[in-house]
């Protein structure tokens, strides 16, 4: 009877999640074409003014994608292969073109203690060499810990540096804490020097580069095409991806306040909300694990202008997020089963890129 009553409430859970999760449009209007294939993790990728893609494979490798060849890259800083943690965003600085400087975040070591923690670089590219590289952050303490280096990096439009650093899985340590690393946003300038005007600069022994704090593992970044605001998206615990605005100084409630329980079942808090803490503008749940992050500018999807694309791992889809008042008010399901989507940009010739997990980047086509 136990095993009757156990097996019938197994069948009610996976009903409940496959529903909530299946209400979303699939969508069928559009084709995908490969571009780079035989990747396996393309956690991050770049266009090149020159139309050549540079990207970041998790493993430790940097690829020049040119001419239709790949082209590795040499002289990378020491990468650390840890758990989530590897070789991950790569950026260009607005004014590329004039400065030549380029962006990286991966996991890095030192003489210091066992493990690793992200690390934010600045380089340029030589031939085939990456040269005149300057570490701009490093997290600290190493951890021998293998889960959330967020990581993802963006640019506003003052050319201020954000960049996500993951709360490590120390959820009640990091997060709620400005003076540890882990489960902040931070904004430097270019150089990495810190900005004037950071929220924490006066604050003793707080670390001066965080913007923003109480957050989990921010995996997709990306400045708003109007309002040059910098949001976020960060995979909650089972239930409670959020979407959230990055503002200074702001508390953004982790693990105090959260939609999402533990994996196993059990309650983290029973608040969703707290005075002085914000509220994400959306939340998933079930979890999709989101990765990526990218606005829609483009006339070539012309009924898809202002809309938010974002990554699911866990689905293996891209989710088209259709915004109305900063509230997600329609979700449709691009490249429905094609891999885990692990990165996501709009190229300079307005077609929709897509990194996808042992496949490649490939290409969002309108069918005619």
């Amino acid at each position: 009877m136990k095993h009757s009553l156990f097996l019938l409430l197994a069948l009610i859970s996976l009903s409940y999640n496959s529903c909530a999760q299946d209400k979303n449009t699939v969508n069928t209007a559009h084709s995908y074409e490969i571009i780079v294939p035989e990747l396996q993790n393309p956690w991050g990728f770049a266009f090149l003014p020159d139309g050549s893609i540079l990207i970041n494979e998790k493993s430790g490798k940097m690829i020049l994608f040119k001419n239709n060849q790949k082209i590795e890259i040499s002289d990378l800083p020491k990468i650390e292969h840890l758990g989530q943690g590897g070789l991950m965003d790569v950026a260009l600085h607005p004014n590329y073109k004039e400065n030549g400087w380029l962006y990286i975040s991966y996991a890095s070591s030192n003489d210091e203690n066992d493990g690793a923690h992200t690390s934010i670089m600045r380089a340029k590219l030589n031939g085939n060499k990456l040269v005149d590289q300057e570490v701009l952050y490093k997290a600290l303490p190493n951890t021998t810990a293998g889960q959330h280096f967020g990581s993802r990096i963006a640019f506003d439009n003052q050319n201020y540096l954000y960049f996500s650093i993951g709360e490590r899985g120390k959820r009640d340590i990091n997060p709620q804490d400005i003076t540890r690393d882990g489960g902040k946003i931070y904004r430097l300038y270019d150089d990495g020097s810190i900005p004037e005007d950071n929220p924490f600069l006066t604050i003793p022994n707080a670390k001066k580069a965080i913007y923003s704090y109480g957050h989990r593992n921010p995996q997709g970044m990306a400045k708003h095409p109007v309002t040059g605001k910098i949001w976020t998206h960060e995979h909650g615990p089972r239930g409670g991806d959020e979407i959230n605005i990055i503002k200074a100084g702001k508390n953004y409630g982790w693990p105090e306040i959260t939609y999402g329980i533990n994996y196993h079942g059990t309650k983290i808090t029973d608040k969703t909300s707290l005075p002085g803490m914000e509220q994400p503008l959306h939340y998933w749940d079930p979890s999709i694990a989101p990765s990526g992050m990218a606005f829609i500018t483009s006339d070539i999807y012309p009924k898809w202008k202002g809309n938010l694309l974002v990554g699911s791992l866990k689905f293996q889809y891209l989710d088209r997020c259709v915004l109305k008042n900063n509230k997600v008010v329609f979700q449709e399901r691009l490249l429905d089963g094609i891999g885990r989507v692990r990165s996501v940009r709009q190229g300079p010739d307005g077609y929709i890129y897509v990194g996808v997990e042992n496949v490649g980047i490939v290409k969002i086509i309108p069918k005619k």
